[in-house]
C-alpha cells in the first residue's frame, strides 16, 4: 500500500511538472527544445523600450517586433543601444559562443521585470522573436489597436535550438504565376514558424518565371497562356485566337529584391529549373532545344492533358516536353541559364528538376539512339543519367551544387549529386546510404498541393493529406546516417492552386506539422498538445488575416458497400472532444440532428448525405453535403 501511494505521489508530481511545463496559455509552435514555466507575468508597459547592439543584422527583428507591439497595443516603442533604466526588453548577442544553440537557437527568459532574448548570431535572436511573439495574446497579431487586452507574457526559461537545418517550402510559382508582393507575403507567413529555406518551383510546362539576358522569348513566350477556370488537367485545348495573356515573370531586379527580402528574415532561396522533363514553356520559346519534330508549333500549356498517366510512371507524353538530351544546343542554352541563376542567388544549390520525363519520344528518335551507341548507354534511364551529369558539371562550373528530384537516382548519378525525395522515404533513405545529402519531402507526409478534408469540401486532387498524416512526419528515419539529412520540406504544388489565399488555405495548418518535424526534437511531439496549439494559432491566423484549412474539425468519411449492395457511411473525426450529426432528409443538421455513433445504413431512397460537427454547443466544422450518388462512387476508395 506504502509503495502504491508513494507511486501515485510521483505520478501527480510527474504531471504536475508536465502541466507547468505545457500550460495552457503557452502555445508555441514549433514545440521548442526546453520550456519551464515559473510564476507571475511580465506586464507590458505604455512605453516599451528595446535595448540591443547596433548590427545591422538585428534590424529586422527589432523593427517586427516594434511593429507588432506599436500596431496591437498602441504603445510607444523605441530602441537604444544603452539605458540607464532597466529595458522591457533586451536581445543579447553573445561574447562566448554557446554551442549547444549553434548558428540559429536562442535562450528566451521572461520575468516580471524583462524580457531577455540571448542567442549566438542574429538569426537566433529573430527566431526568439518569433517565439516572444507567439507569448503574447492572440490579439497581438491584429493590424489595429486592441482595446481590453491585458498584454501580459507568462514567466519562463526556453532554450531551443533546431533539429535540421534545411526547414523548406516549395512554392510552385510556374502553374499559376504569384507577384513578387505574394511571394513576399508567403515569406512572412513562413518565418512565423521557423522556416528558413523557399524552394521556388520557376519554370515547368505552364511557364517561364525568371528573365535570362539573351533569351528574351523564355519571358515573352514562356512567360504566357492562356487563362483557364476550372479543374486543371481537364481544360479544352486553347483555340488558336485565344488571347495569351495569363502568366508573368521575374525580372532580374525583382529576384535580387526577393533574395534580399528573404535574406533579411534569414531565409535562405532555393531556385529550381525543371529538366529535362517539364520543360514545354522553354521549348514553345525555343524549338530547336527539342529533337522531335513539329517542335515549331508547341505552345505553352495552359492545362490540358498532355501525359497519359494510366499506365502510371514514366507518363506517356502526347508531345514531346523534354529537352533533347542529344542536342549540344540544350548544354549551351543551360549553360547560359546556370550562370545567370547563379549570380542572382547566393544560396549554395540550384535544383535541376530531373522528375516525370516521358520516355516515350527518346526511345524512337534516331539522334537518342545515336547518343547511345557513342556513349554506350544501353536504357533510357541511363540517357537521362548521361544528360543530369553533364548539367551537374555546369552547375558546379559556377561554384554551385547540384541537386534534383530522387528520378535523377535511377541510371545513375554522381556521387556529389544532392536529392530531394518526395517519391515517399525509401528513395531518400536509398540515397542517403549512398553518401548523399538528401531533403526529405515525401508524398505522404509533406504534399500540401492534396487534399487535407473530403472531397466535396476541397478542389478535387487524386490523392489526400489530413494533418495527423502531415504530423506524423520523422525527417530522419531510423538506420540513416542523419548527417546525410540536412533538410526537410513541405511540397506546394499549384496546378489547381489560383491564387495567394488559396496557397494560404493548402499551407496552414499542415505547414505547422512540417515546421514542428524540422525544429522540435521527435520525443516533444504528441498529436494531442499539438492540435491545442494548432487552435490557438488559428485565432493568431484570423488577426493576421492569413487564411487556414479548419479541416480538422471536419469528419474523414468512408462508404462501404454490403453484399446486399446496400451502402453505410463510417465518419471519423480527425481530433477529440466533436460530436458529429447527419441527415438524410435534405435538410441542414445541427446538433438536435441524429449524432453518429456507429456506421450509419444510407436509406433507400436518400438522395443527400449531409453531415457537421459540433464542440458541445458550438459549430465548429463546415456543413458538408454529397449527393448519395456520389457517395456510391466512393466504394473502395
Amino acid at each position: 500500500m506504502k509503495q502504491l501511494t508513494c507511486l501515485l505521489l510521483a505520478l501527480a508530481f510527474s504531471l504536475s511538472l508536465a502541466a507547468q511545463q505545457r500550460s495552457a496559455n503557452v502555445n508555441l509552435i514549433p514545440e521548442p527544445v526546453s520550456l519551464v514555466k515559473n510564476g507571475g507575468h511580465f506586464a507590458l508597459p505604455q512605453q516599451v523600450t528595446i535595448q540591443c547592439a547596433a548590427v545591422p543584422e538585428l534590424k529586422i527583428a527589432t523593427d517586427l517586433l516594434k511593429e507588432k507591439i506599436g500596431a496591437a497595443t498602441g504603445s510607444f516603442v523605441n530602441q537604444v543601444t544603452h539605458s540607464d533604466k532597466t529595458p522591457a526588453i533586451r536581445f543579447v548577442l553573445l561574447a562566448k559562443k554557446d554551442e549547444t544553440l549553434g548558428a540559429e537557437g536562442y535562450q528566451l527568459s521572461v520575468t516580471p521585470q524583462q524580457i531577455l532574448i540571448r542567442a549566438n548570431e542574429a538569426n537566433g535572436i529573430f527566431y526568439g522573436v518569433q517565439t516572444l511573439l507567439q507569448l503574447f495574446p492572440a490579439e497581438i497579431e491584429s493590424k489595429e489597436k486592441v482595446a481590453g487586452v491585458k498584454w501580459h507574457v507568462p514567466c519562463l526559461e526556453i532554450t531551443d535550438y533546431p533539429r535540421l537545418g534545411w526547414r523548406g517550402l516549395m512554392f510552385d510559382v510556374a502553374r499559376h504565376f504569384f507577384t513578387k508582393d505574394e511571394v513576399k507575403q508567403y515569406i512572412d507567413a513562413m518565418v512565423r514558424y521557423k522556416f528558413n529555406l523557399l524552394h521556388l518551383h520557376l519554370t515547368d510546362d505552364e511557364g517561364w518565371r525568371i528573365e535570362i539576358k539573351g533569351l528574351p522569348k523564355l519571358t515573352e513566350v514562356g512567360a504566357w497562356n492562356v487563362k483557364k477556370v476550372g479543374t486543371f488537367g481537364n481544360f479544352t485545348p486553347p483555340a488558336a485566337n485565344e488571347p495569351r495573356n495569363y502568366g508573368g515573370f521575374y525580372t532580374q531586379d525583382d529576384i535580387r529584391e526577393l533574395v534580399q527580402y528573404a535574406k533579411e528574415r534569414f531565409v535562405n532561396i532555393l531556385p529550381e529549373v525543371d529538366v529535362p522533363g517539364h520543360s514545354l514553356a522553354a521549348i514553345a520559346s525555343y524549338p530547336e532545344l527539342s529533337c522531335t519534330p513539329g517542335a515549331e508549333n508547341y505552345k505553352v500549356r495552359s492545362g490540358e492533358q498532355i501525359m497519359d498517366w494510366s499506365r502510371g510512371a514514366p507518363p506517356i507524353a502526347l508531345l514531346d516536353n523534354t529537352l533533347c538530351p542529344a542536342n549540344e544546343k540544350v548544354y549551351t542554352f543551360l549553360d547560359t541559364v546556370i550562370t545567370q541563376i547563379a549570380k542572382l542567388f547566393p544560396f549554395e544549390y540550384i535544383h535541376l528538376g530531373g522528375d516525370e520525363a516521358p520516355h516515350n519520344f527518346w526511345e524512337k528518335n534516331e539522334q537518342v539512339k545515336q547518343l547511345m551507341k557513342r556513349e554506350g548507354l544501353k536504357t533510357i534511364p541511363q540517357v537521362q543519367a548521361y544528360f543530369e551529369k553533364r548539367v551537374e558539371q555546369i552547375v558546379i562550373s559556377k561554384g554551385k551544387k547540384f541537386m534534383g528530384w530522387d528520378e535523377i537516382l535511377e541510371g545513375g548519378v554522381s556521387p556529389t549529386a544532392a536529392v530531394m525525395s518526395w517519391r515517399g522515404m525509401k528513395y531518400g533513405i536509398e540515397a542517403a546510404k549512398a553518401g548523399h545529402n538528401v531533403v526529405m519531402s515525401p508524398t505522404e507526409f509533406a504534399y500540401i498541393d492534396y487534399m487535407q478534408a473530403d472531397e466535396a469540401t476541397e478542389p478535387r486532387v487524386y490523392a489526400s493529406l489530413r494533418l495527423n498524416k502531415s504530423y506524423q512526419f520523422n525527417p530522419v528515419p531510423a538506420g540513416v546516417n542523419p548527417k546525410y539529412i540536412i533538410g526537410a520540406q513541405a511540397n506546394l504544388w499549384t496546378e489547381q492552386i489560383y491564387n495567394i489565399r488559396q496557397a494560404e488555405y493548402m499551407t496552414w495548418p499542415r505547414g505547422f506539422a512540417i515546421a514542428e518535424s524540422a525544429w522540435s526534437p521527435a520525443d516533444k511531439k504528441e498529436w494531442n498538445d499539438f492540435v491545442s496549439r494548432t487552435e490557438d494559432h488559428f485565432k493568431r491566423l484570423d488577426l493576421a488575416e492569413t487564411k487556414y484549412s479548419p479541416a480538422i474539425y471536419d469528419p474523414a468519411i468512408r462508404v462501404r458497400r454490403a453484399a446486399d449492395k446496400s451502402l453505410s457511411v463510417e465518419l471519423t473525426p480527425e481530433i477529440q472532444g466533436l460530436d458529429i450529426y447527419y441527415s438524410f432528409d435534405n435538410s441542414t443538421p445541427d446538433r438536435f440532428y441524429p449524432k453518429y455513433t456507429a456506421p450509419v445504413a444510407v436509406p433507400k431512397d436518400a438522395s443527400l448525405l449531409r453531415v457537421v460537427s459540433y464542440r458541445g454547443k458550438e459549430q465548429v466544422g463546415r456543413l458538408i453535403s454529397i449527393p448519395v450518388s456520389d457517395l456510391g462512387k466512393r466504394v473502395g476508395k
